[in-house]
């Protein structure tokens, strides 16, 4: 390209969703890398992905079940907001086990959606423990 003098161009610049707070301080991680449960609903993982469209983000939201690998609960908003993605979520997966979630461990990363007050109420509220976050630029905690 360079010796026939064509340059190529950025359409658009690259769009960040998430700023973290150096500040503050986050659960630790409960989980350590090894996604392995002994029982349905003993541990949870759940995470937030989008996915660019012509007419903006599409943000994805899901929480899978570690012992049977299975999405428990979903849901897809062009709006990243706590109670339009993440909560109806965890209303979903709790809906679709019955309702009491004593003693399931919630392992997420650090957004804030995930991290705000009304997600961990609602997780308390169900019997869940939000107690388990992973580690910052690991890809692995996504494997799942």
């Amino acid at each position: 390209m360079r010796l026939a003098e064509v340059w190529g161009i950025t359409r658009h610049a690259k769009s960040r969703t998430i700023r973290r707070d150096r500040a503050e301080s986050f659960p630790g991680d409960l989980v350590n890398g090894v996604f392995a449960a002994t029982a349905p609903r003993c541990l949870w993982v759940a995470d937030i992905t989008y996915v660019a469209t012509w007419s903006g983000f599409a943000y994805v939201t899901f929480i899978t079940d570690v012992f049977a690998r299975k999405v428990v609960g979903w849901s897809v908003s062009s709006a990243l907001k706590t109670e339009a993605l993440p909560l109806q979520v965890l209303d979903m997966a709790a809906w679709n086990t019955g309702g009491d979630l004593g003693g399931v461990r919630h392992h997420s990363d650090h957004g804030s959606n995930y991290m705000s007050v009304v997600y961990t109420e609602r997780m308390l509220e169900l019997g869940a423990i939000p107690s388990s976050t992973g580690s910052v630029g690991d890809s692995y905690d996504n494997a799942l």
